[in-house]
């Protein structure tokens, strides 16, 4: 059944034991028990993906066990085309200080509400950033350095490959996740330029996040034209990658989050983006008053928060050879000795 805003956030209040009274304007954004009080809207796909969403769920879940703060979430319905509604939800409740837009289709309606709610701060993860508007004072965007993390996918895949040719499948065809294949085909290209890289899309809106059986089909394509290893940027749609990548007996990399444990064996690494990290800084710079809106924040592979998953469980898969090699490229990419634009694409 499908429940108002309104009632949503009742329930959940419920749940976290927040007080319905009290309702007082406190533009600290402190609730009823002193403490800050967060709210959250998924992107597409919601709580459940074990990628981007669940990543930025663990990370409030961190900020609550080690500073106490509540929070609060909602998941909008079917492509997301009520995010504006749940932002706006979360921005007149006056216990909220804090509201993160988890993904970068926000990007457009929550740089328009924080300039309606300059009391309250507002984080955009992913956010994209166009160059004629200007980001209100209250406002942070956070991006992640996709482009290189992924040139350390595609440097991986071409090492370990056997077939010599490599997939990649991205969710929504967009700017960010164009610079996950962007990155991804010059990592390959800068071990082996004979390497044949076969590119697919599952849609061009958000509900191509959600569609775990269209990324099984086309995965199954690409194994099928001799892809032994799969990149996939999809959010919950890569889940049916992964189960591609089982039923071919092939290999895959995934995104944002390690989902070794979805399909052990045959997840060969994922490309991470440490969105629980980021949002945990990202709360601890408002618990300590040093919050900055009005620009972007990178997070990248110098301080690992874009990094790669090597660990006991996937070592034998990668080899320590070539793990050593990454280590080395990663190291270049840091000091600028292999230069990844991440502004630009190729096409």
């Amino acid at each position: 059944m499908k429940h108002s805003f309104s009632l949503f956030l009742c329930f959940l209040c419920f749940l976290a034991g927040c007080s319905g009274q009290n309702k007082e304007k406190k533009v600290n954004g402190d609730s009823s028990d002193g403490k800050l009080q967060i709210g959250l809207v998924f992107d597409v796909g919601g709580r459940g993906d074990k990628s981007f969403n669940d990543s930025a769920y663990n990370g409030l879940e961190l900020a609550k066990a080690k500073h106490g703060i509540n929070f609060l979430f909602i998941e909008p319905q079917g492509e997301g085309a009520d995010r504006e509604a749940a932002l706006r939800q979360m921005a007149v409740d006056p216990d909220i200080g804090l509201i993160i837009g988890v993904g970068m289709l926000f990007s457009e309606d929550i740089t328009a509400i924080a300039s309606e709610f300059p009391n309250k701060k507002f984080v955009c993860i992913d956010y994209i950033h166009q160059p004629e508007v200007v980001i209100p004072s209250n406002l942070q965007g956070i991006v992640f350095e996709e482009k290189k993390g992924s040139f350390l996918a595609g440097a991986l895949a071409a090492l370990v490959t056997k077939t010599k040719t490599v997939g990649f499948i991205g969710g929504m065809e967009s700017s960010v996740i164009k610079k996950f294949e962007s990155g991804f085909i010059e990592g390959v290209r800068s071990i082996n330029p004979g390497v044949n890289v076969i590119s697919g899309y599952i849609g061009m809106t958000g509900s191509a996040f959600a569609n775990p059986a269209k990324g099984k089909e086309l995965a199954l394509g690409q194994y099928g034209k001799g892809a032994d290893i799969i990149y996939q940027a999809a959010g919950a749609s890569g889940l049916g990658v992964i189960e591609a990548a089982r039923e071919s007996k092939a290999l895959v990399i995934c995104t944002d989050r390690d989902q070794q444990s979805v399909a052990p064996g045959f997840v060969l690494s994922t490309m991470t983006k440490a969105v629980d990290r980021a949002v945990l800084k990202t709360v601890e710079t408002v618990l300590d008053g040093s919050f900055k809106g009005g620009g972007v924040s990178v997070f990248g592979l110098a301080d690992r928060y874009t990094d790669y998953v090597y660990n006991e469980k996937n070592a034998s898969l990668i080899g320590l050879k070539n793990h050593q090699q990454l280590e080395e490229i990663r190291k270049k990419i840091i000091e600028g000795k292999i230069v990844v634009d991440e502004t630009a694409v190729e096409q």
